[in-house]
């Protein structure tokens, strides 16, 4: 996928990027940064002033002794050691400020890694289903690789450059107006080799941080889906595929370093170039008598001019370490920036109870849940936490052009059992990411004991709903610590009881340190039934009224299905559960079986209705219609 150069866009400097990471170095570390500002400026002089030193060192104090026949070393030695303090001078500062330089890198970075992070968990589902996992990730580790590198090395080493250049061309302009103008000649064609070269690498930095995120993103789904690809034979396809993304990746990458790797090369070339011009034109000057030029001006000149070249050529190769780090930092913000999800504290979730009409806040372990309500003349009413869920002509769309449920209307009583049955894609498991609010209604209302969800805190709402997914995610850590996820403050026996409800206690205690066996990777070493029953645990230690399983038991066998069956018998009791599951033989019992066809309901009624009815649940039932 060749790009065209002549699409090639001029970078620019990002200025409200520069702006928020500024913001980041000032907030905390202002005093730390000024200090470096002020090793920076002492480190330069101190350079500089070494290099002026050495016109009075030859002039004044060597070529004097030439042809004396019992010369005195005393002023040499002393004008040497004067010489050698100014130089260690400059490097105890050049050390102070590169210390505190990475201190003030580490301690940015872990702010803004913190509150990337912090920022991450406010995103709503849609952006982590838009979004590659892999360049996510990248995010968090080639884009802030990256802006270590420049706050730590290329912008110290800008400033001091800039300082160094400033402090170098007036001591020139000291020394020798005619041998500066020669110098400025040179610098003219280094400033125009670098203006040239800066102009074709700046574009490709943002695209190769941009193909790295998509390689890396790439390679993630692979890791994960390994399996998959094996059993499907996709390895020649995989490799296809990741071919592209790494030519591309190798492409920018390549056009970005192209220009940035032979930079270097042609101004050292440069300045061995003016190094002689200098000479040659100093010794011209001393012989012509111009200028009051003297061999220690030369001398200290020619010093001058390589302090000089470092500088500049240090200043071209930072400038492109700064170009893909702010793209980098770009890429961070532009996350950063992303629209959190929206959110209400009208309704709140606390717990207490109910005495003579009145609610009275407490915590105890006996006590209830109730729904805090704050109206629009703040009085404070209080209505119990029931499960009593309804759906009133609800409206929903991914995208506005492809509706994925119209008009439903359902509702579901405190300790009832709906079932929700139909195709894939039918919108099944849709209606429960609504109840969630992962995703907002186009129209219509959903009502949680007779609340409009819209005005409940998604926090509280989350709270008091238990879930159960297809996918189950265990994280790094004991089996204990997986299943009290579901309620961070439960005590050693609620997490044991729960396991026994999900029927999970039995397998657990014979694993090699039972309860606290370490679980890695997903929980790699685990059958795929075990990671069902751990997250069907996870939810029964969290005891809400309301209970969502989405294909809870798809993973299971079905001998471990009956056990686990009469574990979610227990587990439901009481409480309001939505079911899904392609399994019809799971959903015979649910007090209300909702068919749903290309997100409407068609049918609505028990298992019994349902199949004398003869409709397209009959057809599911009977095997005369497949549901995916």
């Amino acid at each position: 996928m060749p790009s065209n150069p002549k699409k090639m866009e001029k970078p620019k400097v990002d200025r409200s990027t520069i702006k928020r990471l500024l913001g980041y170095i000032f907030k905390d570390y202002k005093l730390l940064f000024i200090i470096v500002l002020i090793g920076i400026v002492v480190s330069a002089i101190a350079n500089v002033s070494g290099s002026l030193f050495l016109e009075i060192l030859i002039d004044d104090y060597i070529v004097p002794l030439v042809g004396v026949e019992n010369p005195v070393f005393t002023g040499l030695l002393r004008a040497i050691l004067i010489m050698a303090l100014i130089y260690l001078v400059g490097i105890v500062f050049t050390y102070l400020y590169n210390i505190l330089m990475v201190v003030i890198s580490q301690g940015v970075l872990k702010k803004i890694r913190d509150d990337m992070f912090e920022h991450m968990q406010k995103l709503p589902i849609r952006y982590f289903d838009t979004h590659s996992h892999g360049d996510i990730m990248s995010h968090y580790t080639n884009d802030t690789d990256t802006l270590r590198q420049m706050l730590s090395q290329s912008v110290p080493q800008m400033f001091s450059s800039v300082i160094t250049i400033i402090a170098v061309f007036s001591a020139m302009i000291f020394t020798s107006i005619y041998l500066t103008i020669v110098v400025l000649v040179v610098i003219a064609v280094m400033f125009f080799i670098t203006g040239n070269v800066a102009n074709k690498t700046g574009s490709y930095f943002g695209k190769q941080q941009a193909s790295l995120g998509a390689t890396n993103g790439y390679i993630a789904e692979m890791i994960n889906g390994q399996k998959v690809v094996k059993v499907f034979n996709h390895e020649e396809e995989a490799k296809k595929q990741f071919d592209q993304l790494n030519e591309q990746l190798c492409e920018h990458a390549t056009n970005a370093n192209r220009y940035a790797n032979i930079l270097m090369p042609i101004l050292n070339n440069m300045g061995h170039l003016q190094y002689v011009l200098i000479a040659v034109a100093g010794g011209l000057l001393a012989v012509g008598n111009i200028g009051g030029i003297t061999l220690g001006a030369i001398a200290s000149f020619l010093q001058l001019s390589k302090t000089l070249n470092m500088p500049i050529a240090q200043v071209s190769q930072q400038l492109n370490a700064i170009v893909m780090a702010l793209a980098g930092a770009k890429r961070i913000f532009k996350l950063m920036d992303e629209e959190v999800e929206k959110d209400t504290d009208t309704v709140t979730l606390v717990k207490g109870s109910f005495v003579n009409d009145s609610f009275v806040r407490s915590n105890h372990t006996q006590d209830s849940w109730a729904w805090k309500v704050l109206d629009q003349t703040s009085q404070v009413s209080y209505v119990p936490l029931k499960g009593d869920v309804q759906f009133e002509q609800v409206h929903f769309s991914y995208n506005p052009d492809k509706p994925i449920l119209k008009n439903i209307n359902l509702y579901a009583k405190p300790g009832q059992k709906v079932a929700f049955v139909g195709a894939t894609g039918a919108g099944k498991t849709t209606i429960t990411n609504l109840i969630n609010r992962f995703y907002e209604i186009d129209s219509g209302k959903i009502l949680y004991d007779g609340i409009d969800i819209k005005q409940m805190k998604k926090e509280d709402i989350r709270k008091s709903l238990g879930i159960v997914l297809q996918d189950t995610n265990l994280f790094t850590g004991s089996v204990m610590d997986n299943i009290r996820y579901g309620k961070l403050d439960a005590t050693d026996d609620e997490v044991i009881a729960a396991a026994k409800l999900a029927k999970a206690d039995e397998f657990i205690r014979k694993l090699p340190d039972g309860y606290h066996t370490i679980l890695s990777n997903d929980g790699g070493g685990l059958s795929q039934g075990q990671r069902q029953l751990l997250s069907i645990a996870r939810a029964a230690v969290a005891d809400p009224p309301v209970m969502i399983l989405d294909e809870a038991t798809s993973s299971i066998d079905t001998r471990t299905e009956t056990i686990v069956q009469k574990g979610m018998d227990a587990l439901m009791q009481g409480r309001t559960v939505f079911v899904i599951a392609h399994r019809l033989s799971t959903v015979q019992n649910a007090d209300v079986i909702i068919v749903l066809d290309h997100g409407e309901i068609i049918e609505r009624g028990n298992h019994e209705k349902l199949i004398e009815d003869q409709g397209k649940y009959y057809q599911l039932y009977t095997g005369a219609f497949e549901m995916a």
